[in-house]
């Protein structure tokens, strides 16, 4: 039987574990930024002889480097425009949970590998984050409304405020700049918030009570 004595408990169970949740968000995107960034020392150690071997437009014996395209970057400046906003979005997107965080990346980074894959240039190879960073920053936007929770939806709205700007790179603007990765990106995440959303029992609907009345037999004629 639930008093009202176990409510602030159960409530404090549920911060507590949010904000394990959190931390585990927290440490995921330290992990991930310290992997994309020894990756790219090493990179640049090796002359970005990687280049050789990425996701070619169109050609399919290059398909599967779609997967780890996202962890290479062409550069210092391109490397450091991504890591503010791939941390910052990465974050919030995984501070849930982080079990959705990895089937959400994963997702993302398919949509937005093969949507550049299919519409880039013939022949051009794409790489860098900011595939992923559309994706998180569309997965933010929309989980709370299909997840239903009134603390992410605040959060989707102050996200489109405030980074606004970031819809501009849904459009062709700068030939060196993969539009086509980060609308697709963006489109996954928008999947991703229907995809991984938060799956309620749907209340059992009971018939109402209806008072019984007894019935009492006729007089009889006399």
């Amino acid at each position: 039987m639930t008093t009202a004595s176990n409510l602030p408990r159960s409530g404090q169970q549920d911060a507590e574990a949010m904000i394990a949740e959190a931390k585990k968000a927290f440490w995921v995107m330290v992990g991930l930024l310290v992997v994309i960034w020894a990756v790219q020392i090493f990179n640049a150690l090796d002359g970005y002889a990687v280049f050789e071997t990425g996701a070619r437009a169109r050609d399919i014996s290059t398909l599967p480097a779609i997967l780890f395209a996202p962890f290479i970057h062409t550069g210092w400046e391109h490397i450091e425009g991504n890591s503010g906003p791939l941390f910052i979005f990465g974050f919030l997107a995984a501070y849930r949970g982080v079990k959705k965080f990895f089937g959400v990346t994963l997702l993302i980074a398919m949509a937005s590998g093969l949507g550049a894959w299919f519409l880039s240039p013939s022949g051009l190879i794409g790489f860098g984050a900011s595939g992923l960073v559309m994706g998180f920053f569309g997965y933010v936007l929309v989980r709370g409304i299909f997840d239903r929770h009134k603390i992410d939806i605040v959060i989707g709205l102050v996200m489109a405020l405030c980074f606004a700007y970031q819809f501009a790179s849904l459009f062709p603007q700068n030939e060196l700049v993969s539009w086509q990765a980060h609308l697709f990106g963006f489109l996954g995440g928008l999947v991703g918030g229907w995809v991984f959303r938060d799956r309620r029992p749907k209340p059992e609907v009971t018939a109402p009570a209806f008072p019984t009345v007894p019935l009492t037999p006729p007089d009889t004629l006399k």
